[in-house]
This record gives structure tokens, C-alpha cells and sequence, in this order.
């Protein structure tokens, strides 16, 4: 091999982040080709910011041919409300949003009480009906094997069926990129093209690609209260005890969630590259950090996934 054909193919390999982005779009056109009514999940957080960003690329010049789904919990922070607004007018695409509030005022589910009382939990049902009513058959989510034990099981495409339920024992094989996307009436393929990304892989992505996020990923001053470890926003709809003071800290948001139940790190980074120094220097995962109803249980994501969570 000569020199210049060294350099050459020395031009042609991929860094990691080119790797990540080609097969994330390399789903996402193949979901594209095999599915009729297709769906992307978008909460406004960081992962589903990089996935509209992934889908812009995968069918640029043309239109995102898919709705993008928001499942409100009626208890979202008001930063990232805003930001998903003004994000999906931009990117030109319809939105879906499948309410808890609607599935609670209608007595389809009762509100949660108690001292870790969410409404994350109901996301669910509402999914599930917003689902079926617009006759998706697959749906996009932004979840990454290594955010929680449960999720690093589940395949890129993960087959649902007719009641919504996910069985980790009942899983296809993918094999090579192949993926077995035949689904029966009423069953439905759940899809995760960055399950193969980390948060810092995320993070790196938004640096190279200058992605705006909510402004609650960066560090800020915040009204907070310490309940069993994890930091806590005041707001109307968490109820505290006598002990659990209020506080001013400086924080930021590691994920994006019901404000019940997702909790901020102290931090004073207000960079992206900031926050990658950080993370990089992190052993915990963000949502072993910061998501309290993961700590419900032992198997608690695993529980809420068999059930049809994202």
C-alpha cells in the first residue's frame, strides 16, 4: 500500500460519533421503509433533542415523514415545556401529545399519593391509548443501554404486542444489522437507534453539532429541598415534610422528567465542555443519580417496561 492510498483510507474511517450517527440513521431509514405509521417519542431532554436532530439528517433535504409524541405528565418543568414547543415549530413537524391529565380526569388511572408520589408511572396508559388511537406501529424512543440495567437488555428494536407488554425472555435476534420488524394487527415495534450511544457519547454530539437544549441542563441557582439523597425543585406539586427545608443551590439537570421525581446535582457548569468534564469524571449512571422512581425497587424500570413503558 502506498502512501497516498494510506492517507486516503486513513480520510474514509469514522470516529466514534460518525460511527453512532451512521447507524442511528441507518435505523431510522430502515424503520422508514418497513413501517406505515411510524412515531418519534420527544420529552424535550437532551436524548431526544440528538434524536430530531438524527432524524433531520436521515431525510434531509425532505420533511421528518413522521409526527413527533409527547407523553405530558401535567407536571413537566416549565423551561422544557417551552423549549419543546419552539424546537418542534422549528423542525416543522406535527406533535402528539398523549395527556395523564386527560387519562386522570377521565378515571382511566387514579393519582398516585404518598411520600414519592409521581405521575411518571402513569405515562404508560396514556402512551399506550395515544398508540393505539393513532394506529402507530413503531415508535422511536431515546432510551440507551447505559442508563439502567433493564434498558441494557432490550433490543434496538424492541416488539411489543397487542397489550402493549415487553418480555425480556421473547426477544429477536439481531443479527449483523438485521432486524425482524414483522408485527401482527395491534402489536407494535418499540425502536432505539442510540441505544448503543453513553451520556457522553450524547454530550459529544450536541457539542459537535451546536444543539440548543433547556436551559435546567446547565448549572443555575434553584429553590431545592434534600429528600432521601436526591435534590428536589420546589414546586406545587410535590408535597414536603416539616424536616425537608427549602434551599438556594446551584444546580443542574443530568435528565429530563416529571418534576416529582427527577431530581438536579449540584454543579457549576455552565459549558457544555463543562459538563463533559464532568460526566466524564462520573462512575454513576444519570438516572441512578437523579430519578428517584427508579429506587422504588430492585427491578423497578424492568417492572414499568414489561407494562409498556418507554
Amino acid at each position: 500500500m502506498t502512501q497516498a492510498d494510506t492517507v486516503a483510507l486513513r480520510r474514509y474511517q469514522l470516529s466514534q460519533l460518525d460511527y453512532l450517527e451512521a447507524e442511528a440513521i441507518f435505523i431510522m431509514r430502515e424503520v422508514a421503509a418497513e413501517f406505515e405509521r411510524p412515531v418519534l417519542l420527544f420529552s424535550g431532554g437532551k436524548d431526544s433533542i440528538v434524536m430530531l436532530r438524527l432524524a433531520e439528517k436521515a431525510f434531509w433535504p425532505g420533511p421528518i415523514p413522521f409526527p413527533v409524541m409527547h407523553v405530558d405528565t401535567g407536571h413537566n418543568f416549565p423551561e422544557v415545556m417551552e423549549f419543546r414547543d419552539r424546537r418542534i415549530a422549528e423542525a416543522g413537524v406535527r406533535l402528539v401529545v398523549a395527556s395523564v391529565q386527560e387519562q386522570i380526569d377521565a378515571g382511566k388511572v387514579s393519582e398516585p399519593t404518598g411520600r414519592w408520589a409521581s405521575r411518571n408511572r402513569l405515562q404508560t396508559a396514556a402512551l399506550l391509548e395515544a398508540i393505539e388511537e393513532n394506529r402507530f406501529d413503531a415508535a422511536f424512543g431515546g432510551a440507551r443501554r447505559d442508563e439502567e440495567k433493564a434498558r441494557a437488555k432490550e433490543r434496538v428494536f424492541s416488539f411489543r404486542d397487542e397489550f402493549g407488554q415487553w418480555d425480556p425472555k421473547a426477544q429477536r435476534p439481531e443479527l449483523w444489522n438485521i432486524f425482524n420488524t414483522r408485527t401482527n394487527m395491534g402489536e407494535h415495534i418499540r425502536v432505539f437507534p442510540i441505544s448503543n450511544w453513553t451520556e457522553l457519547d450524547v454530550w459529544g454530539y450536541i457539542a459537535r453539532e451546536g444543539l440548543e437544549l433547556p436551559p435546567i441542563y446547565y448549572a443555575h441557582e434553584r429553590t431545592v429541598f434534600e429528600r432521601d439523597g436526591v435534590l428536589l425543585a420546589d414546586s406545587p406539586f410535590v408535597a414536603r415534610d416539616e424536616d425537608e427545608e427549602l434551599f438556594q443551590a446551584t444546580v443542574r439537570y443530568r435528565t429530563v422528567g416529571d418534576m416529582t421525581c427527577t431530581g438536579a446535582v449540584r454543579s457549576t457548569a455552565t459549558e457544555v465542555d463543562e459538563i463533559i468534564t464532568e460526566i466524564a469524571a462520573t462512575r454513576i449512571t444519570e438516572r441512578g443519580q437523579t430519578r428517584a422512581d427508579d429506587r422504588t425497587s430492585e427491578a423497578a424500570m424492568e417492572d414499568r417496561k414489561r407494562e409498556g413503558y418507554f
